[in-house]
Formats: structure tokens, C-alpha cells, sequence
């Protein structure tokens, strides 16, 4: 079959469905593949990338043509015209918001695959575009922002003075945050960063940012925790959240607000008075000004500037900025659906209505509407009941209590070692010495290396080479020969675990160090 990759006509859009790399994938599943002209020149991608990739290049309508259709944005109702009616199109369609596209393609009797609808189970990430382009829109957001900011974001120390560090404030842990979270510290910034979930506080702080939570009485706590997701919030609590905002809105120098509901417009998290009590020079970079905003006075597509100087940015094409790494995320979650779609490799989609992942996402088949599809089942294994508190165990009939006992046994072993010590040989005492001196200085010495440099099971193998080493050491120069080499033995072959595990953890961690 026939796969088209027609090009981009949304305005502002630099992406392209497919690229060379992906072109060469879609063929090793049994497909042929037709570009339109010109359609990946935004993204880096030249038609003569696609031919030595094995792809050919065409018109608009040949590749509206084809027998699947992959694109980026929704259709227009023209181009809808141009689908044949038995034709697979996989694209963002956003279903719940378009039920008029939605329509037209099931009259033209196309068969509609959602990439936004993608079901938010396990299975499925490799899949998740919205993913995909929410963690490059967060990174390209603190781009934006730093360069309306127009000044260092990290600190400086220079003969003209000193320069402070920007302070950024992030609304929204998601993914989006989360990648502006990581930029904004990477550049050296103070972050802080808030979320109604309370539980991505490790998350933030893991990459460098300071979790500012939002206080919630005791029965809001009991009533939303665990749940994992954001979702509609108390007026109490909302109430509490616009006094940490407008706190945090005077002291910041640049603010990026990600918070959306599913299904709901966007909340409004900054007023005007809290805009309107900013720095001059200030930036807000609105990321949900396409669902209504999060910011008052954001203006979708638009950079607007308020009376006291502070920069509203509220692009809606933040993924589009970065086009060739967008299109290469973007068409490898196509292809790894397609590679779900052709379990044949013959070029043939299959189309299993009982996968969840599969129905979630297909919108329209063969002339039927199937959205909305199904809840999801979601297998959780029950809570075991809970095991009634142990009765408490009876004071032992004869003896003293168990502290008693305890120090009794500690006493009794107290008086054995003496004892032992007052009639062995002065060797014994001095190697009992040089073994609990070995023991006390090689745990304080390896335990206080720092964690990230070993893995907790070298830690405990590096402790009892360290404990080696000392011993080994008290020893050398012993007045038998036979003490002295196996001391120096011992020195040796512990020193070897001992740096052999730092060299190891280090190779370890350089593969996960950026080139």
C-alpha cells in the first residue's frame, strides 16, 4: 500500500509527517511512500533526502491520494475532499473539539486514527505525540522567554559587579514543565515550580527546581490524594493558590505557566493585578493560550507588552520552532504505530478493534463514528485487608522486662571479653584492637563518599575493603615476615576493589552524560 505524506498548510507550521530516517522505517514494513514536493524543506528535510531514502516525490494530490495519509495537523474540509473514501488518515484531530471534521470524515468514509487520543496507558507510549511535542514546547518555552528576557540567567561574578541569577517560576509539573523546569536550571536559574499534585515534588527537585506547594486542609488531602492527575480544584483551595501566585509573580523575573484540564478550558492562574505587580522587564510565557490561557491579557500567536513592561508571550507553535527535532519525534511515533498496525510486515494495516490502543485512537472507520471510545480498563490488584494489630505479647512470667534482659545480656558479654582480655596473650589484644580500629575508621571513611559515586552494593564491598586496608596497614612492618607480606597483599588486592568500583560506577555514569 500506499502511504502519502502530503506537506503542512496550517499557518506558522514548519513540521513534516514523515522524514528520511522514518521514510527508510515505513519501507522495511512493506510500504511505498509518496512526498509531496517541498513538503519537509521547513524541517531541514529536502526532497532529494526522501528519494535516497526510497521514497518519491509528488503532487499535494497524490499524496492526498494515497491509501493512508499521514499529517500533523487536522485536515481542512478541501482536503478531506481529496481522501479516497477507503483511506486510512493518521493525524492530530482533535475529536472532542471538531465534531464538524469529525463528521465529514465519516461521510467521506475514511478510516480516522487520532494521534491526540492516544490512550495514556504503558503500552501506548511509544505512541504519544502529545508527549512528544509538550517536552519540546516546554524546552523551546524557556527559550522565548530568555530571549525576551534580554539578560543572563544564570549568575556572574565579573570586574564590572556582580550579576544575580534569574528566578523562574513554573506553573504545571507535567511533561511541559517538567522540560521547562530542566532548561530554565540548566541556564543556571533559581526555578521554582508548583502543582496541584503534590506527589511530582521529587520530580521537580530532581531537576534542580524548588517544589512550592500550595497548603490544603485535611479533608482536600484525604479527598485528592493519590489519584496521579490534576483535576478540577476547590474553591478553598484555588483560593490559598492565588496568594502563592501573586507572591510568587512579584518576585520572579520570568513566569511559564503550563497548566491544562482535559476537556475544560484552560485555568486562569495569573490575574491582572498579579501581572500588573510584576518587575518591569519581567516575561510570561503562556503555553495554554490556545485553550483561553492561563494569564490574563495573553493573546494567542501574539507578544504583547503591559503598561508596567512586562512581555506576555502566548505562541501556540512553540513545537514548531524546532521543526527537525519535532518532525523526527513526530514521525517516529507514527512509525512505531504503524509498526503496531502491520504485525505482517506486508505492508497491510490491521485493524484490532479489541486492542484498547488501536480503538482508543480510531475516531472513524468504514462510514461509523466510534468516538468517544470506551473507558480503558484499568487492572489494579485489591488492596489487601488490612491485618488486625497484634495482641500485645504478656510480660514474661519470670526474668526481668525486655530492656532489662537486654542490658543484662550486654553486661554478661561485657564481663566474657573481659575476662578473656585479662588472661589472653598480648597478640590477642592487640589484633582485637587493630580489628575494631579497622572496622569503626573503614566505614566512616567509605561511608562518607558521596552516593553518586557508587552504586549502594559497591558501597557495602568498598566498606569492607577499606576495613582490609586499615587492618593491613596497622600491620605492615610487623616484626614477622610472614604478617608483613600478607599485610602488603592485603593493601594491595583491596586497593584494586576498591578503585577498580570507583573506575566501573564512572564508566557507568559517562553513559549517561550529554556528548
Amino acid at each position: 500500500m500506499l502511504i502519502g505524506v502530503p506537506a503542512e498548510t496550517r499557518r506558522n507550521e514548519t513540521r513534516v509527517a514523515a522524514t528520511p530516517v522514518s521514510v527508510g522505517r515505513l519501507r522495511a514494513l512493506g510500504y511505498e511512500v509518496l512526498v509531496e514536493a517541498g513538503a519537509g524543506e521547513a524541517a531541514s528535510c529536502p526532497d532529494e533526502a526522501y528519494v535516497a531514502a526510497g521514497a518519491r516525490i509528488g503532487r499535494a494530490a497524490d499524496a492526498w491520494g494515497a491509501d493512508v495519509v499521514l499529517h500533523v495537523n487536522a485536515p481542512t474540509l478541501d482536503e478531506v475532499a481529496l481522501l479516497r473514501p477507503d483511506a486510512v488518515l493518521v493525524s492530530l484531530l482533535a475529536p472532542a473539539l471538531s465534531p464538524d471534521l469529525l463528521d465529514a470524515l465519516v461521510a467521506r468514509g475514511v478510516t480516522a486514527l487520532a494521534m491526540d487520543a492516544v490512550p495514556r496507558i504503558s503500552r501506548a507510549q511509544s505512541l504519544d505525540v502529545l508527549s512528544s511535542m509538550a517536552n519540546i514546547a516546554g524546552y523551546r518555552a524557556v527559550v522565548e522567554a530568555a530571549h525576551a528576557f534580554g539578560r543572563f540567567f544564570t549568575g556572574q561574578v565579573t570586574a564590572a559587579g556582580k550579576v544575580p541569577p534569574a528566578k523562574v517560576f513554573v506553573a504545571g509539573a507535567g511533561v511541559a514543565g517538567l522540560a521547562a523546569i530542566g532548561t530554565a536550571s540548566s541556564l543556571g536559574a533559581v526555578v521554582r515550580a508548583t502543582d496541584v499534585r503534590p506527589e511530582v515534588a521529587e520530580q521537580v527537585r530532581s531537576l534542580g527546581g524548588e517544589y512550592v506547594g500550595v497548603p490544603a486542609d485535611e479533608s482536600e488531602q484525604a479527598a485528592g490524594s493519590g489519584t496521579g492527575y490534576a483535576s478540577v480544584t476547590s474553591e478553598s483551595f484555588d483560593a490559598r493558590a492565588a496568594v502563592m501566585y501573586a507572591e510568587q509573580a512579584r518576585d520572579v523575573d520570568v513566569v511559564v505557566t503550563t497548566a491544562l484540564i482535559p476537556g475544560r478550558p484552560a485555568p486562569r492562574l495569573l490575574t491582572e493585578e498579579m501581572v500588573a505587580s510584576m518587575k518591569p522587564g519581567s516575561v510570561v510565557v503562556d503555553m495554554a493560550a490556545a485553550q483561553g490561557g492561563n494569564v490574563a491579557g495573553s493573546v494567542p500567536d501574539e507578544v504583547v507588552v503591559t503598561p508596567n513592561g512586562v512581555t506576555i508571550i502566548g505562541y501556540t507553535d512553540l513545537p514548531a520552532r524546532l521543526p527537525a527535532q519535532a518532525s523526527q519525534l513526530f514521525a517516529t511515533n507514527l512509525v512505531n504505530l504503524l509498526t503496531l498496525l502491520t504485525p505482517g510486515r506486508d505492508g497491510r494495516p490491521v485493524f484490532d478493534l479489541d486492542d484498547v490502543v488501536v480503538r482508543g485512537m480510531t475516531v472513524a472507520r468504514a462510514g461509523e463514528k466510534l468516538w468517544p471510545p470506551p473507558p480503558v480498563p484499568v487492572s489494579a490488584a485489591p488492596a489487601p485487608a488490612a491485618d488486625p494489630p497484634p495482641a500485645p505479647l504478656p510480660p514474661p512470667a519470670d526474668g526481668p522486662p525486655a530492656p532489662g534482659r537486654r542490658a543484662a545480656l550486654v553486661g554478661l558479654g561485657a564481663a566474657l571479653l573481659f575476662l578473656l582480655a585479662a588472661f589472653s596473650p598480648d597478640q590477642l589484644i592487640g589484633n582485637l584492637t587493630v580489628f575494631a580500629l579497622a572496622v569503626v575508621v573503614g566505614f566512616y571513611v567509605i561511608g562518607h563518599v558521596h552516593h553518586a559515586l557508587h552504586t549502594p552494593l559497591m558501597s557495602v564491598t568498598n566498606a569492607i575493603s577499606g576495613i582490609i586496608v586499615v587492618g593491613a596497614l596497622l600491620q605492615l612492618g610487623h616484626t614477622s615476615t610472614v604478617v608483613t607480606v600478607l599485610a602488603f597483599l592485603a593493601v594491595l588486592l583491596a586497593s584494586i576493589n576498591v578503585f577498580g568500583g570507583f573506575a566501573v560506577t564512572r564508566r557507568m555514569l559517562g553513559m549517561f552524560r550529554r556528548a
